[in-house]
């Protein structure tokens, strides 16, 4: 086994290889040569080849969605880090352990004119958990650095110095590592490397020291005792679910939850929470009041006492609008990291993980009498006959296909959903309970969905599907440009020739303007970019055909598959907002 011949590379391979860090995302260059070289040379470790820095970031964040343990992105310098920015915001905001690794010039080398060389140190200041700056080794091209940055060599000896270096170099990377592991973020560590770069030795020096940090158990009991009083008492009590990872609530509380009449439990599709007595469809309840003569009265009867949420982001701007307006008396979150003040009106943070907060409330709750599930029941009964009636009338559209394609979803599928329209339309209809769904939520871009999607398919024995737009497909489609996709990885491109959301938001108009800077439509052939990166391809643009296509879409094939279905830009908007017309 080969290792590079600086010291800082090889301690940050045993850091990562002491805490089972085994993913690592490498896009070539020269200047992160040794890194790349002592990691693909470690058989420890699975290193993926990715070129574009972007969607290598995004494939990390995928592999780490899934995994729940940091993933590493490793880069040369310059530009190259800065591509990773957008996925790190993306971690930052969906408490996702990403590990950046960049390699950088050496400090007397940045801004003197030194090619590939910006400013890397704390570049992601706004948007980590922590960031290491390593300190530049001194028993490495020694002669160099007493040419250009003699003070370095600060202690009598270089042997010194680099002791020096070292401690502080393994203080960081523990601290660097133990905040990715404890509070689930990214963190970004950037080494400076001065040339030569490939020389390897056969053996690794001194061992790198490893400290972990001791984790501290969280309080709870009798200090809660008022807020279970509070929630017994409370004949009105909302639970919203964000994102939330499958599996993690034990069912057992879901049923205590679901029988409770004082409880209704709104759940989104990225929830990843399933009950008939649950609320999945938020806004056809919403919608209905805001068009209703009586939507004063009818809010205050849907209006909260509690509001308990827990997991990730919320998707539905209709229910954060509501709770914004009609604030409940008391907003509680449960969560080990962070409560978001989503609703203006955050009363309490328990940092504990819903299961244990269940195990204590939900134990000690007897059901108190009210009517607040049974009428809102009533109301979901008749939405979804409403519902089930509209789908039987409207043509073709957006809103018709996403009704036929998330039905046609095999059990147990990994689904994956890009931004934009697409998660907002799967908030109106119903998936299988075994189906795993995921969004990057964090930053709610259309950047990077099928890169992540890709990596988070990786370690999934079963088949991942992803659902996107066409603008979010065409801007991310560099992730196609790997050799790690599976045959079973399909892809779903709804294509209404532009950005179709705008349509449904305020201020839309037609005019060339809009078409151009707005919706942006465009005549790109989806099927070249299938062929490019030998993928199997089907298009269609009506019902019959769309049915036909699904009924093979999943079978098992030699290679990944992608289905575009073309729908009408001009009528969309239409269908989707008369929608919430008729079911009102």
């Amino acid at each position: 086994m080969k290792y590079s011949s600086i010291p800082s590379a090889q301690s940050v391979v045993y850091h990562c290889k002491a805490r089972g860090i085994r993913n690592i995302i490498i896009s070539p260059g020269s200047r992160n040569a040794p890194l790349t070289i002592s990691f693909s040379e470690d058989p420890f470790f699975k290193c993926f080849s990715i070129v574009d820095e972007r969607c290598a970031a995004f494939f990390a964040l995928g592999i780490a969605q899934q995994l729940r343990e940091p993933t590493v992105i490793l880069c040369t310098s310059g530009s190259a880090l800065l591509n990773y920015y957008p996925a790190v915001a993306e971690a930052f905001y969906s408490d996702i352990p990403i590990i950046v690794i960049s390699a950088d010039r050496p400090p007397y080398k940045v801004d003197i004119g030194d090619g590939q060389t910006i400013r890397q140190e704390n570049v992601f200041q706004n948007h980590i958990g922590y960031s290491a700056n390593l300190k530049q080794d001194v028993s490495h091209a020694t002669d160099k650095i007493r040419k250009y940055d003699p003070d370095q060599l600060t202690h009598i000896s270089s042997d010194q110095s680099q002791a020096s270096v070292q401690k502080y170099n393994d203080a960081e990377l523990d601290k660097a590592m133990d905040v990715a592991f404890s509070n689930s973020t990214p963190v970004h560590i950037n080494i400076p490397f001065e040339e030569p770069l490939y020389v390897t030795v056969d053996s690794p020096g001194p061992l790198p020291e490893v400290n972990f940090m001791q984790v501290q158990e969280q309080g709870g009991g009798e200090e809660w005792q008022d807020y279970l009083e509070t929630w017994q008492n409370a004949s009105r009590k909302m639970i919203l679910v964000g994102v939330n990872p499958p599996n993690t609530v034990e069912q057992r509380y879901l049923e205590i939850l679901a029988k409770d009449p004082s409880v209704i439990v709104l759940t989104e599709s990225t929830s990843n929470l399933f009950h008939p007595n649950f609320f999945p469809n938020i806004d056809s309840i919403i919608a209905p009041i805001e068009k209703s003569g009586d939507r004063d009265e009818l809010f205050k009867m849907l209006q909260p006492e509690i509001v308990l949420t827990f997991g990730g982001l919320i998707v539905s701007k209709k229910i954060k609008a509501f709770l914004r307006e009609y604030s409940p008396l008391q907003h509680w979150h449960v969560g080990a990291k962070k409560a978001n003040d989503t609703f203006f009106c955050l009363k309490k943070h328990f940092k504990i993980s819903p299961n244990d907060f269940f195990t204590y409330f939900l134990a000690n709750s007897p059901s108190i009498e009210s009517g607040y599930y049974a009428y809102w029941a009533s109301k979901k009964v008749h939405y979804r006959l409403k519902r089930k009636e509209y789908l039987n009338e409207i043509a073709f559209s957006d809103m018709w296909v996403f009704h036929n394609v998330l039905n046609s979803v095999p059990k147990n599928y990994q689904l994956q959903l890009s931004n934009s329209s697409t998660v907002r339309y799967a908030q109106l209809f119903d998936l299988d309970p075994s189906i795993s769904v995921f969004c990057n939520r964090g930053t709610s871009g259309i950047d990077g969905s099928t890169s992540t999607a890709v990596g988070a398919s990786v370690y999934d024995s079963d088949p991942t599907l992803l659902v996107t737009g066409d603008l979010s497909f065409l801007y991310d489609s560099n992730a196609l440009w790997n050799n790690y996709i599976k045959p079973n990885f399909r892809i779903i491109v709804i294509n209404n020739d532009g950005g179709g959301i705008f349509r449904i938001l305020p201020g839309k108009e037609d005019s060339n303007n809009f078409n151009t800077f707005f919706e942006t439509t465009h005549n790109i052939d989806i099927r070249s970019i299938a062929e490019m990166y030998r993928f199997g391809f089907e298009s269609v643009s009506n019902k019959l055909d769309l049915k036909n296509a699904l009924d093979d879409f999943y079978k098992e094939s030699e290679k990944p598959q992608i289905l575009e279905i073309k729908t009408p830009r001009l009528l969309n908007d239409k269908i989707l907002l008369s929608y919430f017309d008729f079911i009102s």
